[in-house]
Formats: C-alpha cells, structure tokens, sequence
C-alpha cells in the first residue's frame, strides 16, 4: 500500500499522515514513512526523540551522496547518471521508531527554472524505488503539490489523499491539488475533513467533496495541539484521533480495493 498525503498547510496532513502509519505498525506492518514536505514535522507526528533526530539531515541535502551515486563532477559541468542505485538508502538513513522507519527526504530549491542535477535526481530515483521496488506499507506526508511525484511513479500511488479543513480556501487548494494530480495521471484521490467541529462542519465538507471518496473526519482535538507542541504523536496521547483514524483507514483500504464506498457520515 502506497499512500501519500497532502493538503494546504496547515490543515493537519502530517497529524493524519503520522496517525496513520503507527496505526498500519499497529497491526504489524511493515510501515515506511517518507516526510517530503520541506517543513519537516513528519518525525513529531510519529513520536521520534528529537534526540534520535541529532545529525541526521534530509536526503536533499547530501550533495555529496548524490554526487558519489550519480558520477557527478564538482560543478556539474559533465554528464552524470540519471538512474543512481539507491535500494541500499532506505536501510541506512532510517530512523525506526514504534514500528515505523522514516526517511526525511526533504527537497531541492528549483531556483524558479527546473533543477537537473545530482541531489534532484537521486531524490527522484529514490522516491520510484520506494514506490515501485519496495513492499513496505508506504505513507508519504506531502506539501500542498505533488512535486515529488512525476508520471514514472504516478501509477505506483495507491492513493493521494487530502487533507481539508472546513474552509473555501482549503477547498481550493484541495481542487488545485486534485488537478494536479490529474495531469500526472494519479487516478485515485480521496479526502479526509481535518479539525472539524460538529456535525455543521461534517455537513459542509460532505456538501462540497465527493461523498464516494470521502474516507472520514478528524475532529478538533486539544490534547492533538498538545502533543504538537511537546513534540508526541497524538497516537499515544488521544484515543478519540486513534479511534477516528482507524475508521478512516479502514475506508482507505477499501477504497483503494474496490474505489466503490458508501457516503462517509
């Protein structure tokens, strides 16, 4: 299973993207996590010592790996390989934690022209690997875009899933994203309403999202906010979002199976 999560900031895809993954460790998968959105917050949401975090940086930022991996010449002035090994990546630059290996795969400064070099290709070369190659449950938290994802690994996604909060603005970006994600031929997108507040909330999000694929909702929850400044995962501190977030994995898993769901309540 390969899912991966975006959203308009804020809205509470790496509480969901973080809630998910320990919940498919729960049942003894083998989970990977993948944080791909540049702010990073992906190893909070699942719970990692930010102790266990000391030195370890984002495979973006390896210019020396990525110049190792792909032959590449100080500078860049030569050719150099477009398809570097990395199966060998994953294993090394996790780090596990409650049954969850994350990779941080940060991401590259385009610099508003397209980037062709080293530290972007082995990105790329390493989010098809992970979304191709491996079996691992796969949950990868995702900015508001799917830049990480090109029409060679777009088919391997499950499902993308977005995360909306009651709000036109978030419904913009959600039908932003889903276009997006059309032109690079990702079939299966769902929703997820996030810090919804009773059943008006509920109500105007199922009003404006397809009901056939919308997977659920997270309530707004203090005790969530909470954990997020003391740096916990809301899986260990709230049992409603633990409750909530196994119904929608749940209808994620069928809807991945079958793309046929009853209207989410």
């Amino acid at each position: 299973m390969k899912v991966a999560i975006t959203g308009k900031g804020g809205v509470g895809k790496t509480t969901l993207a973080g809630l998910l993954a320990r919940s498919f460790a729960a049942e003894g998968r083998k989970v990977l996590a993948i944080d791909a959105d540049p702010d990073a917050n992906l190893a909070s949401a699942l719970g990692v010592p930010a102790e266990r975090l000391a030195g370890v940086q984002p495979f973006s930022r390896m210019k020396d790996l990525a110049r190792e991996r792909t032959g590449a010449a100080p500078g860049y002035g030569s050719l150099f390989i477009l398809n570097p090994r990395v199966d060998d990546l994953p294993d090394r630059f996790s780090v596990a934690h409650a049954g969850v290996r994350l990779l941080l795969m940060g991401t590259v400064d385009h610099g508003g022209s397209g980037c062709v070099c080293p530290e972007h290709t082995l990105l790329r070369s390493l989010v098809k690997h992970l979304l191709i190659e491996r079996d691992d449950a796969l949950v990868m938290d995702m900015e508001a875009g799917v830049e990480h994802l090109g029409r060679a690994t777009a088919e391997s996604v499950d499902a993308l899933v977005v995360v909306v909060e009651p709000g036109r603005r978030s419904l913009q970006t959600a039908a932003q994203i889903e276009g997006l994600a059309a032109d690079i031929g990702i079939r299966h997108v769902a929703f997820v309403g996030s810090k919804v507040t009773g059943l008006d909330d509920c109500a105007f999000m199922a009003g404006n999202l397809p009901p056939d694929r919308l997977l659920g909702f997270l309530s707004f929850d203090p005790s969530v906010r909470q954990a997020d400044l003391q740096g916990v995962s809301a899986y260990d501190v709230s049992p409603a979002a633990v409750t909530e977030v196994k119904a929608i994995k749940q209808r994620l898993v069928a809807f991945i199976a079958s793309q046929e769901l009853p209207c989410a309540r």
